[in-house]
């Protein structure tokens, strides 16, 4: 098979989710719609947590780092692919699907361990709490904000290095809607052995290892509920911890859903299919999980929400009084 140097590849073809041109405005509506809900609804945490003091709490300030995270994750992906939908131009430059992979990973990464730190935030909240405060100060939480950051830029950029020592053939055509780094190797002429042993190496690691550590949490914070009395102690226990679990199990089950489908031999545009439900739904879904199932929550969002109405109402009558004093309209 002819192949270039891995310099002379100017561009990748991203076949996206399907092909079939009234399917594409559909598509586009539809992401659209979930990239801005995601925006929306993760912006709101942010700023729920950080206007209200009661939330200055390890748990909320964890919380919003995954809404930030979550907010850079979808989009990585989900403009690109509208812009290729739009513009009907499937192509992807070298550079820019380096980039996007690059930071790709960095983000499905820190995704993955932010839901570890979580639940040890949650274990030593439930089974340590008279020494929580003292734990999960802000110098650890920050701690392992950022050795989370550092791991995962590491091993990103690990990948991309590999991947920047490949050759690829003529037949640059990625059956997904993001740059993959499965299907990028596939594309490869050059050996990736190499490159195959450091993503099972790194997805040991990285998955196996941090989907451990929350495993034993929750084997712990069971273990501890269930010792308590009082049935009501039982579930307000429970309930602190309800929505993490299901962030937990929206992100793996849908990563495990597309592992397993990719195992079963599944064809590519169905592999990408099933792509969406952790690049896109879960990030959308976990604002609802958490401002849904929790009341700080929810009371901190209609503050906020009083808030913002407040000032809207305040500009619009200084607005009004500036008109009255000028006697014309503001342009």
């Amino acid at each position: 098979m002819e192949s270039e140097n891995r310099t002379e590849v100017s561009e990748f073809i991203l076949l996206g989710l399907s092909e079939d041109p009234e399917l594409l405005p559909l598509l586009f509506g539809l992401f659209l719609t979930m990239y801005l809900v995601t925006m929306l609804g993760n912006l709101l945490i942010i700023l729920a947590v950080g206007s209200d003091s009661h939330l200055h709490t390890p748990m909320y300030f964890l919380l919003a780092n995954l809404s930030f995270v979550d907010i850079s994750f979808t989009s990585t992906i989900v403009p690109k692919m509208l812009v290729n939908i739009q513009t009907q131009n499937k192509a992807i430059t070298y550079a820019g699907c380096l980039t996007q992979l690059y930071f790709f990973m960095v983000f499905i990464c820190m995704d993955n361990l932010l839901l570890t730190v979580m639940a040890y935030d949650r274990y030593v909240a439930i089974c340590h709490p008279l020494y929580y405060v003292v734990i999960m100060n802000p110098r650890l939480c920050s701690l392992l904000i950022l050795v989370s950051l550092f791991i995962s830029i590491m091993s990103a950029l690990l990948h991309s290095l590999m991947v920047l020592q490949l050759s690829f053939c003529t037949d640059l055509k990625i059956p997904h809607f993001f740059c993959e780094l499965a299907q990028i190797l596939k594309l490869a002429c050059s050996d990736t052995l190499i490159n195959n042993i450091l993503v099972y190496l790194m997805t040991s690691l990285l998955g196996v290892g941090p989907l451990s550590g929350i495993i034993f949490s929750y084997t712990r914070i069971v273990s501890s509920i269930l010792r308590v009395p009082s049935t009501n102690g039982k579930v307000k226990a429970f309930s602190t911890c309800g929505s993490h679990l299901s962030v937990v199990f929206l992100f793996y089950g849908t990563c495990v859903g597309v592992y397993l489908s990719s195992a079963a031999s599944l064809s590519p545009r169905r592999r990408a299919a099933a792509s969406v439900m952790y690049t896109v739904v879960t990030p959308m879904m976990n604002p609802f999980i958490y401002s849904l199932r929790n009341r700080d929550m929810k009371g901190a969002l209609r503050t906020l929400f009083r808030v913002l109405l407040l000032h809207q109402s305040q500009r619009r009558g200084l607005t009004l009084l500036k008109v009255q004093k000028t006697g014309k309209a503001l342009p």
